[in-house]
């Protein structure tokens, strides 16, 4: 894990994109954020760009094209993507149980239901931040 390395976002929702621009600049996080609207485009990035190790993703869950289940999969069963550890959390407006156990059984890092107002936001994105942060990973760069 690139404690230094780009955070990929992938989010189909132009105005949440704002947010998280707005926040990470807000809770001062510099990593730099790279923006993908369906995990189709996110999993072509990690292909092309192997030397890029990210810090971690977030992901929503409902995407265009490719889902953020089928993506998490890709990259779970990817062995040279897999290696990387990147950490994969779900970001999304998913409350449901179901989605809850589906992510935890694709061994997502991590589930987070996106907050009502920019506080909540500040709040969760810097939690998040702060835990990866401290997390130790195996040092494969």
């Amino acid at each position: 894990m690139n404690k230094n390395g780009p955070i990929l976002i992938i989010e189909d929702d132009l105005e949440d994109h704002e947010i998280f621009i707005l926040t990470f600049r807000k809770i001062n996080i510099l990593n730099k954020l790279i923006f993908f609207r369906d995990g189709d485009e996110a999993m072509e990035y990690l292909d092309k760009n192997r030397d890029i190790n990210p810090f971690l993703i977030l992901s929503d869950i409902n995407l265009p094209k490719l889902s953020g289940f089928e993506l998490r999969d890709q990259i779970y069963n990817n062995s040279e993507l897999a290696l990387r550890c990147i950490p994969y959390l779900f970001f999304t407006t998913s409350s449901s149980q179901r989605d809850v156990i589906n992510a935890y059984s694709k061994s997502v890092q991590g589930f987070f239901v996106k907050p009502t107002s920019i506080a909540g936001w500040e709040d969760v994105l810097e939690s998040i931040i702060k835990y990866w942060t401290h997390c130790m990973a195996p040092d494969i760069e």
